[in-house]
C-alpha cells in the first residue's frame, strides 16, 4: 500500500522502498539503472522528480514517465 498526500509524498514512498530493497541485496542506488513512473497526471512530474532527486546523485537512472488515465486504486 502507497501512502502520501501527492505525488511527491507517494514517490518518497516508493524510491524509499527501492532503496531498502537494492541494499538489502548489497547494492546501492547507483545501481539502480532503469526506472519507469506512471501518473495519472503528468502537469505533476516535477513533484516525482523532486523526490527522486532525494534518493538518487549524480547521474540518474535512465527514467520513463508514463501518465495513464488510472491506477490499481484511487488514492494511488
Amino acid at each position: 500500500r502507497v501512502v502520501g498526500a501527492d505525488e511527491y509524498e507517494q514517490s518518497k514512498v516508493i524510491f524509499g522502498k527501492i532503496k531498502g530493497m537494492v541494499e538489502a541485496a548489497g547494492g546501492g542506488m547507483a545501481d539502480v539503472v532503469k526506472i519507469t513512473v506512471y501518473v495519472t497526471n503528468i502537469k505533476n512530474n516535477t513533484r516525482v522528480w523532486a523526490a527522486r532527486r532525494e534518493f538518487f546523485t549524480g547521474d540518474f537512472p535512465a527514467s520513463t514517465l508514463v501518465e495513464v488515465s488510472a491506477l490499481a486504486a484511487p488514492e494511488i
